[in-house]
C-alpha cells in the first residue's frame, strides 16, 4: 500500500492539535510510539492533560478505543476477559475484555495493584491474551496510553520494572504556557472538544505508516553510537542497572518513526540524543534506590551520560 506518509503524519499531527493545545513535543513523541508499533507512559500530576492527549490520539484514529479507569479492586480478569458459562452451550465461553482494541487508554494504571498492572505485560509485549489454555491475538494497530500520577500521591502503586520496559516512552506532559492555558478556558467554555474530535487515519493507515518506519535506514555509524549510549549506562557507576538490549532495540525503533516523522528515510545522530532520555531514563535503576530514583533525577544523569558519549560526523 503506497502511502503518502508526510500527508497522513501531519493530518494527524493537526488534528490533535485542534484540542491539545501547546503540546507539541509531547503529541509528536506519542505518535513516535505509535508508528513504532508500540506504547506511551503519560506522567504527572492530575490535571495537566494526560487523559485528553491520549483520548485525542485515539479518536484521531479509526478503530475501536476502550478506556480502563484503573482502581485499587480492579482484578487482571477485567482488563484482559474472563470465560463465562454458556447454559445453552453447555460451555464455558470467552468473553474479550477491554483489552481487545486498537487503541487502549489505561488511565492512572498505577492506581491498581501491580498483579493486575501485569495482567497487560502479554498483551503489550506480544499482542495476544492468553485465558484457560487459549491465546487469542489482539487487532492490529494495537496501541496502550497509560497515564500516571507521580508516586508521591496517596493511593499509587509503583510500577513493576517489567512492565515499565515494556513503554517505549515515559513522557512527562508539564504545565502549558499562559497563553496556552488561556486558550483552554475559551475552547472549553461549552463542553469538551476532544468530543467532538473526527477521525483522519484509519487502521490500515496506521499499519502501512508503521511499515515505512522498518524501512528507514539506520548507518552503521548511528548504530554505533546508539550501542556507545547503551554502553554507557551498562559502566556507569551511578546506575545499578543499565539499558538492557530490549532497551537498545526500543530506541533504534523509536529513531526510525522519529526519522519518518521529520521527512527522512534514514536516521540521524540527532534522532537517538532527541529520543536518549524519555526511552532509556525508565530502564534503568540508580544505585541505592529500588525503583529507580526521582525520575527528574535519573533523566538528568543519562542526558549527562549522553553527551559524554561522542556524535559521529
Amino acid at each position: 500500500m503506497a502511502v503518502d506518509t508526510q500527508g497522513l503524519i501531519g493530518q494527524l499531527e493537526a488534528n490533535i492539535a485542534q484540542v491539545v493545545l501547546g503540546k507539541k513535543e509531547v503529541v509528536r513523541l506519542c505518535i513516535v510510539a505509535l508508528l513504532a508499533g508500540e506504547h506511551v507512559l503519560l506522567e504527572d500530576v492530575p490535571g495537566v492533560g494526560k487523559t485528553l492527549i491520549g483520548k485525542a490520539l485515539a479518536r484521531s484514529v479509526s478503530g475501536e478505543f476502550r478506556r480502563i479507569q484503573f482502581t485499587p479492586d480492579l482484578l487482571p480478569a477485567d482488563i484482559t476477559g474472563s470465560s463465562v458459562f454458556d447454559a445453552r452451550r453447555q460451555d464455558f465461553i470467552f468473553t474479550p475484555g477491554p483489552i481487545f482494541a486498537n487503541i487502549v487508554l489505561a488511565d492512572e494504571i498505577n492506581r491498581t495493584t501491580p498483579r493486575t498492572q501485569s495482567a497487560l505485560l502479554e498483551a503489550m509485549s506480544e499482542g495476544q491474551v492468553s485465558a484457560d489454555g487459549q491465546t487469542y491475538p489482539l487487532p492490529r494497530p494495537f496501541m496502550v496510553i497509560a497515564t500516571q500520577n507521580p508516586l508521591e500521591f496517596e493511593g499509587t502503586y509503583p510500577l513493576p520494572e517489567s512492565q515499565l520496559d515494556r513503554f517505549l516512552l515515559r513522557i512527562s506532559v508539564g504545565y502549558p504556557a499562559r497563553a496556552d492555558e488561556r486558550q483552554v478556558l475559551v475552547s472549553h467554555r461549552r463542553g469538551e472538544p476532544v468530543d467532538r474530535l473526527e477521525p483522519v487515519l484509519t487502521g490500515e493507515h496506521i499499519i502501512a505508516l508503521q511499515e515505512a518506519v522498518r524501512e528507514v535506514a539506520v548507518d552503521e555509524a548511528v548504530q554505533e553510537y546508539l550501542l556507545d549510549v547503551v554502553e554507557a549506562t551498562r559502566r556507569s557507576e551511578d546506575l545499578h542497572v543499565g539499558v538492557s538490549t530490549r532497551g537498545a532495540l526500543a530506541l533504534y525503533r523509536a529513531a526510525q518513526a522519529h526519522a519518518l516523522i521529520e521527512g527522512r528515510d534514514y536516521v540521524v545522530p540527532d534522532d537517538i540524543k532527541r529520543l536518549a532520555v524519555p526511552v532509556l531514563a525508565h530502564r534503568v535503576i540508580t544505585k541505592g534506590y529500588l525503583h529507580g530514583g526521582h525520575r527528574a533525577a535519573v533523566e538528568a544523569l543519562v542526558a549527562r551520560l549522553l553527551e559524554e558519549v561522542p556524535v559521529p560526523s
